[in-house]
């Protein structure tokens, strides 16, 4: 017969909750590779724009891949692809070991990633500026998404870096908020955001390409993009609705 002290341990066990399948769920982080280098791919993405893969996305069935709407470049011409390499803060008024942490994040800074910030939805503080910028384009970095404020803007668009970002204002975050994780999966809007996820952000806002299906994404994306090609030569020549429709064109 099995002892007491066993039996109090199965009924423990048989309480608990099983979340493995959660865990594995919302924080798996995939890492996958390509069959091109990185800096290849990326580099193709960004020869694209985000409604065509946006477009891709929905054949793969997901329509919830796009960031908050409100998060837009900072100039309209920058394009920007990359890994992700995600942070999360939150307002905090603390400061000790903010700084301590914060460096340990900049040197985990990797080539051909793209800075994903989830602010926690604070309406205060900047979390990017011209130093984090400088910083980031001796670390590789290709661009950043932020889910909130910037600040040192002149000095941001002189080092040309591809910033995405909510609004803009003179405040520091030191005193204000403090990352809490960084390189671990974050949520934006509806947007469950990995580390390694591609990022693609152009004019029309910022989108997050699961990695586990992205190279196929960018195939489909050049090919579509393509056949818009084919598409506009159509209408510029007068053929009718009916016939583009007829040749595979859409609108």
């Amino acid at each position: 017969m099995p002892s007491l002290a066993d039996m109090r341990t199965k009924a423990k066990e048989a309480g608990l909750m099983k979340l493995d399948r959660l865990i594995e769920k919302r924080q798996h982080v995939p890492n996958n590779e390509f069959p091109i280098p990185v800096k290849e791919l990326c580099e193709r993405f960004e020869k694209l724009y985000t409604g065509c893969v946006n477009d891709v996305m929905r054949e793969a069935c997901l329509l919830d891949q796009n960031l908050p709407p409100d998060i837009m470049p900072l100039r309209d011409e920058m394009v920007v692809c990359g890994e992700a390499f995600t942070v999360k803060s939150a307002p905090n008024c603390m400061i000790e070991g903010e700084m301590t942490f914060r460096a340990q994040m900049l040197d985990d800074f990797k080539p051909n990633g793209v800075v994903v910030w989830d602010t926690s939805a604070d309406v205060e503080a900047s979390l990017w500026g011209g130093v984090m910028t400088a910083t980031a384009i001796t670390k590789g970095i290709r661009g950043a998404v932020i889910a909130g404020g910037i600040r040192d803007t002149k000095q941001i668009l002189e080092q040309n870096f591809p910033v995405f970002y909510k609004y803009r204002v003179s405040n520091g975050s030191l005193g204000r908020c403090m990352i809490t994780h960084y390189q671990t999966p974050i949520k934006i809007g509806k947007v469950t955001v990995r580390p390694g996820d591609i990022i693609m952000g152009d004019i029309d806002g910022v989108i997050c390409i699961p990695r586990e299906i992205a190279y196929e994404v960018l195939l489909r994306a050049e090919g579509i993009e393509k056949n818009e090609v084919d598409i506009f030569s159509w209408v510029r020549q007068g053929d009718t609705i009916s016939e583009i429709i007829d040749k595979g064109g859409y609108f």
